[in-house]
């Protein structure tokens, strides 16, 4: 099968920062299905990986990297009881394994959905990371209740992002929450609008921003885009007992004791968690997407695709790559084999 990957981490404009190869196609056992790619979507979390896994070294085999994809079940293991060959799936896939970025892949069945059936091939291939990132930080990690939580204040920073896009809608739609989303540009701004954001406010002057609204403090903050540089601010409009969620991580220590006053909770997300070290509740992923493509089948729930490249190419892989590491990406990137 074709695979494109890389032995080394180099920068996106170097000619060999990807490169294109010839592998075995795998074979599924056990939980695994196998499945033929069909179309891919591109997320930050790849561009981080292709710049630190092979920093100080050159790889023997090429490194195949890419999580989110929707294909055909090619073929089941013996363990497996969900999925049956034929079946358009959908899922993020599992930090630890080989990637997507592949015309075949080998997949854990607890953590792979059914593809939504109104979405074409892009529009499925651009929700799983970031729906299963945003479902977890509102539904496992904040554990918003619909009814009782209705309309307190979420503010999610980086609303016009993968996880933005599809977190403003599953927080309006599902969670039934007050959003605020930050955005900087008119086009993102826009976007999260679009999504169904109640406000949007400029990350730049946020606490002013949130003061105008009438809301100087919120009860919910979801950091993704950089927790470090929002920390002290964040700190500050959290309301007391709210809660912080963060997937970015942070270069330097954070000083939790700017929460402790206020009794506010933080929280880690990392989606990979469940398939990274095969937890108890590790199918839950699984009940996930098939949740959610039931909204999308349904149009309570948008795709956040935006932008579609065609061709399973060393080109297009390039080009989505760039984007990401750009910082202006709105929604998702998309690349149909």
């Amino acid at each position: 099968m074709k695979a494109i990957g890389f032995k080394q981490s180099l920068p996106i404009t170097d000619t060999n920062s990807f490169i294109m190869f010839e592998t075995e196609k795998p074979k599924a056992k056990g939980h695994d299905l196998l499945v033929k790619i069909a179309a891919i979507s591109v997320n930050p979390v790849d561009f981080k990986i292709r710049q630190s896994a092979a920093k100080d070294t050159l790889l023997d085999i090429p490194k195949i990297i890419g999580w989110d994809a929707v294909g055909t079940v090619e073929a089941v293991g013996s363990k497996t009881s969900r999925f049956k060959v034929g079946d358009q799936v959908y899922y993020a896939g599992d930090i630890t394994r080989s990637g997507s970025n592949a015309e075949y892949q080998l997949v854990d069945e607890r953590i792979v959905g059914l593809k939504p059936q109104n979405l074409s091939l892009a529009e499925a291939a651009a929700i799983p990371l970031t729906g299963l990132t945003a479902w977890e930080t509102l539904f496992d990690r904040i554990r918003v209740d619909p009814i009782a939580d209705q309309g307190k204040t979420v503010l999610i920073l980086g609303g016009a992002g993968g996880v933005g896009s599809i977190c403003i809608q599953l927080a309006r739609k599902v969670g039934n929450l007050t959003v605020i989303a930050t955005a900087s540009r008119p086009e993102s701004a826009q976007w999260c609008t679009k999504l169904g954001a109640n406000h949007v406010v400029d990350h730049r002057n946020l606490k002013k921003e949130l003061e105008k609204l009438g809301h100087s403090q919120v009860d919910y903050i979801l950091d993704f885009v950089d927790l470090k540089e929002y920390w002290e601010v964040a700190a500050e409009i959290i309301k007391p007992q709210g809660h912080i969620v963060s997937i970015t991580g942070s270069s330097e220590p954070l000083n939790l004791d700017l929460l402790k006053s206020k009794s506010v909770t933080f929280s880690w997300e990392f989606m990979y968690t469940r398939s990274m070290y095969t937890t108890d509740d590790m199918d839950k992923q699984h009940l996930i997407l098939n949740e959610i493509g039931g909204l999308l089948d349904t149009g309570k729930l948008k795709t956040t695709l935006n932008t579609i490249l065609t061709g399973f190419s060393v080109t297009n892989l390039k080009k989505a790559h760039q984007l990401q590491e750009s910082g202006k990406s709105i929604g998702k990137t998309v690349i149909l084999f």
